[in-house]
């Protein structure tokens, strides 16, 4: 990675949970470049189970449901001195307790809540942080590809997710009036996650998304992050409000033979 060129920079980490989310994987890879993650968890029992994963790197409990704690976050930068040279927003929380409803029986305060969580905390994130990003700081958020957005239980969480690339492409421009601060979306294909785990009927469709790969092999955790890594750096200076598709060529194998062949078997069969 000493390509990228990290050494010696300050990222802010946010939505890591375990050693198996996007955000781990990120910063596992920052760290053995050089650079000084700075980690963020919604809740003060999160950071204590992640304390020893993280060793000595600052971990503050930012809620982005409360303006209170983006304010808390940004002091907490002030204090530490430093500028931070990219953030990963890597966060997304939808309330599937009741089971998967059909789109248009959406509750609105269960949209309005993932909306905040997954998409406009990017928005009052970035905005909160300005005074301490550096001039070619890079954001950069993680969304899914379009060909996962469509999937029916994703349920409302599709259209949240699909509002990230325009909310990028927003930012890019608005802070463009001042900074040379980027934005960009890497957009990734079905991923076994913790938080995937929450989505009903997710493994179904990570098996099908995985017989779809040109390679027939499920997108790897690692591939996103070193995606991520790639537009943490100014190694992608040329991009910004731009959507990284990582899938493994799942968007452009619709017709797969072996697929097309095990649905007409199947269609005998009935």
């Amino acid at each position: 990675m000493n390509f990228l060129k990290l050494q010696d920079k300050y990222f802010l980490i946010t939505g890591l949970a375990n050693r198996r989310s996007v955000a781990w994987h990120v910063a596992k890879e920052l760290i053995a470049a050089g650079a000084k993650p700075i980690f963020t968890v919604h809740t003060e029992e999160r950071r204590q189970k992640v304390a020893k994963l993280i060793g000595a790197h600052h971990c503050y409990v930012c809620d982005v449901e409360k303006a209170e704690d983006l304010n808390a976050l940004a002091q907490h930068i002030a204090k530490l001195g430093i500028s931070l040279d990219g953030i990963l927003h890597s966060m997304a929380f939808a309330n599937y307790s009741d089971g998967l409803k059909p789109f248009h029986e959406t509750l609105r305060k269960d949209f309005l809540q993932a909306a905040q969580i997954s998409a406009f905390s990017l928005v009052e994130l970035s905005s909160a942080l300005k005074p301490y990003l550096t001039q070619h700081a890079s954001v950069v958020t993680i969304g899914i590809s379009s060909t996962t957005l469509t999937a029916e239980n994703y349920g409302y969480m599709s259209p949240i997710k699909a509002s990230l690339l325009g909310i990028v492409r927003y930012l890019a421009k608005s802070f463009s009036k001042d900074t040379k601060i980027r934005f960009n979306l890497v957009a990734a294909g079905p991923l076994k996650t913790n938080s995937s785990a929450g989505i009903p009927g997710y493994m179904d469709n990570y098996l099908y998304a995985e017989q779809l790969t040109f390679r027939k092999e499920a997108l790897k955790t690692e591939e996103v992050a070193n995606a991520t890594l790639f537009l943490l750096s100014e190694c992608s200076s040329g991009m910004n409000g731009s959507e990284l598709v990582i899938d493994a060529g799942l968007g452009l194998n619709y017709f797969d033979q072996d697929i097309v062949q095990a649905y007409h078997r199947g269609m005998k069969k009935n």
